[in-house]
């Protein structure tokens, strides 16, 4: 129910901003037959004949359209035609739709990327390599005056809602972390576990935008990742599109 009403004020905040055409058939809704007719998800083809691993969304129902992939509900994109990279592997690419007498409706598209055929970048935000045990909150905290390694994120990063890919060298037994505020006010997600050679993806989302960026009405609080339990050494964050 919770996701339910994030799509819904998120959508209302996109009609408010961008409206579509009201004049829909069938009492200002369509079914879900009709939304799936108007609508392709499509993978590129590598040289070889398989899937690349790139998708391409499209949509000509006369609703406001939001896609999402693999259940991420923290980077919904409200729009009608949607493109993305995506990682090797199996996915869900969802539709929901919001239609002008309120109803909602979702199709699952289900696709597989076989090779690369549209490489993705990574962008670096910090390379080097640091131990931190738990409880110490500074060591993890993306702030160029009260962090002590990571530097602050763009508003680009933040309100990009870009997923973050942490390098975990070596964790301990049983660490787990936290992705907080470096205010201590919020906390986004408890008890990850972490483990020696993991890549820990961490999701910006819509409220960590508003409560870490510095810019475009952000409060400035930081993101900050905390162990909670063990110890752990890191050597890069970055994210990639």
């Amino acid at each position: 129910m919770k996701k339910i009403f994030l799509f819904i004020a998120i959508m209302c905040a996109f009609v408010a901003c961008d409206s579509v055409e009201e004049d829909i058939s069938n009492d200002g809704h369509i079914s879900l037959d009709e939304l799936k007719a108007m609508t392709t998800v499509t993978t590129d083809k590598a040289a070889s004949g398989v899937n690349g691993n790139v998708i391409t969304c499209t949509t000509s129902a006369p609703v406001n359209a939001a896609w999402f992939v693999d259940g991420d509900e923290g980077k919904i994109v409200a729009n009608n035609y949607y493109w993305k990279k995506l990682k090797l592997g199996d996915h869900t690419v969802t539709l929901r739709a919001l239609c002008a007498d309120g109803t909602l409706l979702e199709a699952n598209y289900p696709v597989s990327c076989q090779e690369i055929t549209n490489p993705l970048t990574k962008y670096i935000i910090w390379e080097g390599e640091f131990s931190v045990g738990s409880w110490d909150a500074a060591p993890l905290r993306f702030s160029d005056n009260e962090g002590k390694n990571f530097p602050y994120l763009s508003d680009e990063v933040y309100f990009g809602l870009k997923t973050l890919i942490v390098d975990v060298k070596e964790a301990s037994e049983g660490c787990t972390a936290r992705i907080m505020n470096g205010w201590w006010s919020t906390t986004y997600e408890d008890n990850i576990p972490l483990t020696s050679g993991m890549k820990w993806e961490v999701q910006i989302t819509e409220q960590i935008a508003k409560d870490c960026a510095r810019g475009n009405g952000g409060e400035g609080r930081d993101l900050n990742l905390l162990l909670t339990n063990g110890e752990a050494s890191f050597t890069s964050v970055y994210y990639e599109e």
